[in-house]
């Protein structure tokens, strides 16, 4: 059910990425990006809400699920019109999912929380339910000023936790389910990037755009290369390490915030992607390339923050991360003259070396462990 509920929220990333694709500028960009921070957050919220309730029987977790897809089904169908006409439904279906999450969280803090947790529960979900509500009949743009505070309000509360609330969380805490779906995720974000390549080329069919649509799966296979054999085991055994340590605050940026940027940037990869396919003989327009390197530099800036955070030596996130972005800068410089398809395969050599790189670290590291201590023979 949960999986099922991240097909419905990635169509809701679709949606919202429409403007990437079909009038890339730089306005477009930032537009989406914020949007994308408020359904991100809705996301995080739900994961980790069910997350810290394992008691949840499979019927009670599908209507939580059922009641939660509806909400974002309504955020999704208002997305290409958020900030007009159709403000009103992607702000009913926020107000919708946090109501959903108040009554969980009811649940818990009405049975064995004190006076503090349930203020503190009617002002992270009850509260800010109330803002996107009644932002319904506030006009523009005061509207998306009660958004953003809504956003505020339930972020300085989180990061403002006390110590007793962190443990009590991290008792439930399930770090294994975690780690699988935020994989999940990011396997459902890169298939819609297939899919949205796949759209572009059938609109626009050309030899041409065939080449730039090949190139473009190259560049959305390597990304998850990097992520699907590197990160997913780094990220569980990490939160698995920061549990132990009882780090609360770290599994928090490392599964709350920080993963926010990897998906942003691998949905404007796709955006301009897509820009190629449709005019594979013309340069990227300067948004395009903004997305196509801005996000591959933030794919693999954010996974070596995560890196460090989970206790990952820096000689070792430096290998691989340093010439990443160094390449992703020239990247950026030759993206602004060469042709849309060219411009792509730049970044699908790009991407080839960095894997390579990563490759050849990995099996060094692994046979330097593989060889044990002898001990020393005496000489002669």
């Amino acid at each position: 059910m949960e999986l099922f509920f991240d097909l419905i929220f990635v169509a809701l990333v679709g949606q919202l990425a429409h403007g990437l694709h079909e009038h890339p500028s730089v306005a477009a960009l930032l537009l989406f990006t914020a949007l994308f921070a408020s359904v991100w957050w809705s996301w995080v919220n739900l994961t980790f809400t069910v997350n810290l309730m394992p008691w949840l029987t499979r019927r009670q977790l599908a209507l939580v699920m059922l009641a939660a897809m509806i909400a974002v089904g309504a955020i999704a169908v208002a997305a290409p019109e958020a900030t007009g006409d159709r403000a009103w439904l992607f702000a009913a279906g926020n107000a919708a999912l946090r109501f959903v999450l108040l009554g969980l969280w009811i649940t818990i803090s009405w049975r064995t929380g004190g006076t503090a947790s349930r203020v503190r529960v009617l002002a992270y979900n009850g509260a800010t339910a109330v803002l996107w509500l009644v932002s319904i009949w506030v006009p523009m743009p005061w509207m998306f000023a009660l958004w953003g505070i809504s956003i505020v309000v339930e972020v300085t509360l989180l990061i403002a936790s006390s110590r007793s609330w962190a443990d009590r969380v991290l008792v439930n805490m399930n770090t294994e389910h975690l780690s699988e779906r935020f994989g999940l995720l990011v396997v459902i974000v890169l298939g819609e990037s297939v899919l949205s390549g796949v759209a572009a080329l059938d609109e626009h069919w050309s030899a041409a755009s065939g080449i730039a649509g090949v190139l473009g799966l190259c560049v959305i296979s390597l990304l998850a290369w990097s992520f699907f054999m590197y990160g997913t085991d780094a990220m569980r055994t990490g939160l698995d390490a920061l549990r132990e340590a009882g780090d609360y605050r770290a599994i928090r940026d490392t599964v709350g915030f920080l993963p926010f940027l990897i998906v942003v940037g691998v949905t404007a990869i796709s955006g301009a992607i897509d820009g190629a396919i449709t005019h594979p003989h013309e340069p990227l327009p300067e948004a395009s390339v903004i997305a196509l390197c801005g996000g591959i530099a933030i794919f693999y800036a954010t996974n070596a923050i995560i890196s460090l955070r989970f206790g990952r030596p820096l000689r070792a996130v430096l290998g691989w991360a340093v010439p990443a972005l160094v390449l992703t800068v020239v990247l950026a410089v030759a993206s602004l003259v060469l042709e849309a398809q060219l411009a792509i395969a730049a970044a699908a050599v790009v991407l080839a070396v960095i894997v390579t790189i990563s490759e050849t670290t990995n099996r060094r590291r692994r046979a330097g462990q593989a060889v044990p201590d002898l001990p020393l023979e005496p000489a002669g």
